[in-house]
């Protein structure tokens, strides 16, 4: 074999490595995540399960890091797009967090972040707003 092909075999090796070892976790690839467990929490009441059914929730969210933004489809059929504020790596997991403004003259602001870890595509969503929190776990896969 001479010299040029095996560098181009070795450079093609180490690229395919490279390829395979990417995690799809890491925020190259669109995502779609969907919610398996939800908690409501309220001062003084404490924080009980719930559907996403019965807080107008989404049961599956989609990531689009092209686009920055994650958009979904409630239960009631209502579809929201949310900006990604900001996208950052800790320890193991892909952070995102922004936050929306809610329906127009009421109240109901929340500020978000969503922790994806990145070897295992689970997710844990959680939003806060005016007396009250949410808890979302869920996992996430490639689209």
């Amino acid at each position: 074999m001479n010299k040029k092909m095996l560098n181009a075999l070795i450079l093609a090796s180490g690229s395919l490595a490279l390829s395979v070892s990417a995690s799809p976790f890491d925020g190259a690839q669109p995502l779609i995540c969907a919610s398996t467990e939800i908690l409501e929490c309220i001062p003084g009441a404490g924080c009980n399960r719930v559907t996403a059914e019965s807080i107008d929730a989404p049961q599956f969210i989609r990531i689009d890091f092209s686009a920055n933004a994650l958009s979904a489809e409630s239960v009631g059929g209502d579809k929201k797009v949310s900006q990604i504020e900001r996208n950052e790596t800790v320890d193991g997991k892909l952070m995102l967090q922004g936050a929306e403004d809610g329906v127009e003259g009421v109240r109901d602001g929340l500020g978000w972040t969503l922790a994806i870890a990145q070897e295992t595509g689970k997710m844990t969503l959680t939003a806060s707003g005016d007396e009250v929190g949410f808890v979302i776990f869920g996992a996430c896969t490639a689209m």
